[in-house]
């Protein structure tokens, strides 16, 4: 097991002690990671209380004055009840939410790519040990969430749906989880399986386009944070609906919103943003 390096401008402290929700950031000189550590260190509700990368990458990290650490479970003992937040790989995110269980502290998820099988055992975790896990932070994109059923049930089954979602050219997973997650919402409202009826790629002769379908295309390039556009295409007009974020800041802030949401919850069930903005 690694060892981490611990800074001793940053003494362990207790909850009592501390001015605002206690967070540990996985990754934190990554894209999301450094940009949660930038945010966090401007709020006077939130204290940065550790921080971890991968061996050999922490370099620099001790300017930070916190705890710094190559190992989360060998720094989890240091700071109970901190919330962790998550932005990593989906087998990184797990054994994290593991290590999280075994020290009793909340976490919170925003990676995406999980397959079935591993979102069932974060499901079991977070009977456990309390877990928040979401594939979009951004509060308009859950709100989305919330109001799009009632427009696909007013708009009735005259209406193909349609989405494309643009992502930077580093994203590794397709379609984003977001696009997934709204196509899933946008099933559900017309009572159909999104696993039945999704298409995500088009080629060839492959005739008239049955009317239960909901496409999903991808499209990578560039730096773009995220953007997702949903069709309703019915007889003699069209709807668009589309979201953009124009910044890292925007899923940022709504990790640390649901880090301290989390603070003082129970487990019991994998929490989501839905349960935040519904506060």
């Amino acid at each position: 097991m690694s060892t981490p390096i611990f800074i001793t401008e940053s003494a362990p402290i207790s909850a009592e002690e501390s001015t605002g929700t206690r967070i540990i950031v996985m990754g934190a000189k990554g894209r999301m990671g450094s940009t949660i550590v930038g945010l966090i260190r401007n709020d006077p509700d939130a204290e940065l209380a550790a921080v971890i990368e991968r061996p050999g990458n922490e370099s620099g990290l001790e300017l930070l004055g916190c705890t710094v650490g190559t190992d989360l479970a060998e720094v989890l003992p240091m700071h109970p009840g901190a919330v962790v937040i998550d932005f990593t790989a989906p087998q990184a995110s797990l054994a994290n939410a593991r290590a999280c269980a075994a020290n009793g502290n909340p976490i919170v998820i925003g990676t995406t790519g999980f397959a079935p099988e591993e979102l069932d055992e974060l499901r079991s975790i977070a009977a456990e040990n309390p877990t928040f896990w979401a594939p979009n932070m951004s509060v308009g994109v859950n709100v989305l969430l919330q109001v799009l059923p009632e427009l696909v049930k007013k708009l009735g089954l005259d209406y193909d749906i349609e989405m494309v979602e643009l992502h930077h050219n580093q994203k590794k997973d397709a379609p984003s989880g977001t696009a997934l997650k709204l196509a899933e919402c946008l099933a559900d409202a017309r009572e159909w399986d999104l696993k039945e009826v999704g298409t995500y790629c088009r080629e060839g002769i492959i005739g008239a386009r049955p009317k239960k379908e909901i496409g999903v295309q991808t499209i990578r390039g560039g730096d773009v944070v995220g953007v997702h556009t949903m069709y309703f295409m019915g007889p003699g007009e069209r709807i668009e609906v589309t979201h953009q974020a124009h910044s890292r800041d925007t899923f940022a802030q709504g990790s640390i919103r649901a880090a301290k949401w989390m603070t003082g919850r129970s487990a019991g069930k994998l929490y989501a943003m839905a349960d935040v903005v519904a506060g």
